[in-house]
């Protein structure tokens, strides 16, 4: 009966779970699984922060040797989605970190970035760390609605057809509550204008 009813569980397992429990018990297989399945939401993730191909792909490919690495540190209470885009966005902060002070990094600063935002001066005292703080601070003015429907869109890009069907909502409610969640983050983010605008 017991051997009965853990099988039953097995099967009402979303296989990405059942993956990930391979892959903290160590199988690379596992792993191989997960990396098939999620690389092309993170590429699409990291590519539309970065807008390069080839650091989009270093960043998946060191994201998920930090995952093998890491994988003690994955547990139930934890989303596996969510502990792989951190890390991703985490890695893309410290390609970032190297570039900043690269004149080519910073001109497409300028370009895509409202002049008045650009601050050469402040180049050197850009606290990553505390960006990441403040977003945070940030994040917790938003309606748990709203909350829920930046992360999904922007920091594990799903797409606004797709935050629809998983909430059971409209496009058009999605596209209005995020609208509404970035104006909120934005004003709230006004010291960290640039990088905000770059990740977001």
């Amino acid at each position: 009966m017991a051997v009965f009813i853990n099988l039953q569980r097995y099967y009402k397992m979303d296989k990405t779970q059942i993956w990930v429990n391979g892959l903290i018990a160590g199988s690379y297989k596992d792993f191989t699984s997960l990396y098939q399945f999620y690389s092309p939401q993170l590429y699409a993730f990291v590519f539309s922060l970065s807008r390069s191909d080839s650091i989009t792909k270093d960043i998946i490919q060191e994201t998920f040797i930090k995952v093998w690495e890491k994988k003690s540190l994955i547990n139930d209470s934890l989303s596996f989605k969510s502990f792989l885009f951190t890390i991703a966005r985490n890695r893309l902060l410290n390609t970032i970190r190297k570039q900043i002070n690269d004149p080519v990094f910073i001109e497409y600063i300028q370009v895509n970035i409202e002049e008045e935002a650009v601050d050469c001066s402040y180049e050197n005292k850009i606290d990553f760390d505390e960006f990441n703080r403040l977003l945070q601070i940030a994040k917790q003015k938003l309606s748990p609605r709203q909350a829920q429907i930046f992360e999904l869109n922007k920091e594990q890009a799903l797409s606004v057809q797709e935050i629809a069907q998983s909430l059971q909502i409209t496009e058009q409610v999605v596209r209005n509550q995020l609208s509404v969640a970035l104006r909120l983050l934005r004003n709230e983010m006004k010291k960290f204008a640039y990088l905000f605008a770059v990740f977001f």
